[in-house]
């Protein structure tokens, strides 16, 4: 159980953090209200490096991304015996650092009336609705992450295939420049895990959870993922 323990652990805390950046910068009446997409971007990039970290340290892989899970299976990286595990130990992270982060910002959460701005602290939604676009957006900046953090990674690492702070530099980076069309789930635990926290959460003023959308940041990183992991493979084959 122990790498299913690490990918829940490494995800909750990913996604604990992450909610945490997002309420505190779109809530109402935070110190942090209306900081902006780089301080968006630069928290998560900190939050992944936590996860990470966290979750190679308890002897895990540390992917927290169902998306690098599906990609390194589809090409022998991962024992695909391992898979169903592993994306149910993210998806299971994701949702309970979410109900995690809205604890947190309770009070903030009864002072806003904006049921955008309550969504977004979950999950993502993209700043024009173009399902196809921002499937691509996604599936772009899923493949840049699994082929960037496959690249970086030493395999005489302690860190295990995905390094910590090489991976939270590139979220950063994907954030700032790949992440304004779609929010940048590129995990689809760290959209799908939150957006059923907001569905089933008792939060005042919340409106729909969008499960419309919903697709686009699940799909659009699979095939992202798989793209990356199976071009670095071919890379080194």
């Amino acid at each position: 159980m122990s790498p299913y323990i690490a990918e829940f652990i490494g995800t909750y805390l990913l996604i604990t953090v992450g909610a945490a950046i997002n309420a505190n910068v779109v809530l109402a009446k935070t110190k942090g209200n209306n900081s902006g997409w780089i301080v968006i971007s630069i928290g998560w990039g900190i939050a992944v490096f936590l996860g990470v970290y966290s979750a190679t340290s308890l002897g895990g892989s540390g992917h927290l991304n169902p998306a690098v899970s599906i990609g390194l299976s589809a090409f022998g990286g991962l024992d695909i015996e391992l898979l169903g595990g592993y994306v149910v130990a993210q998806i299971l992270g994701a949702f309970f650092g979410a109900i995690t982060g809205w604890m947190a910002f309770i009070a903030h959460f009864r002072e806003t009336t904006d049921p955008g701005a309550i969504l977004a602290v979950f999950s993502t939604a993209p700043a024009i609705r173009n399902k196809p676009a921002n499937f691509l957006t996604e599936a772009i900046g899923t493949f840049v992450l699994v082929l960037g953090a496959l690249s970086a990674s030493a395999p005489e690492s302690t860190l295990g295939a995905l390094d910590a702070l090489p991976v939270g530099l590139l979220v950063m980076g994907i954030g700032m420049g790949l992440g304004g069309p779609t929010g940048y789930a590129i995990n689809p635990a760290r959209d799908l895990g939150p957006r059923i926290a907001h569905a089933l959460l008792p939060i005042r003023n919340k409106g729909t959870s969008d499960w419309d959308y919903a697709w686009v940041p699940i799909l659009g990183p699979i095939a992202g993922g798989i793209l990356g992991a199976g071009l670095h493979y071919l890379l080194i084959s």
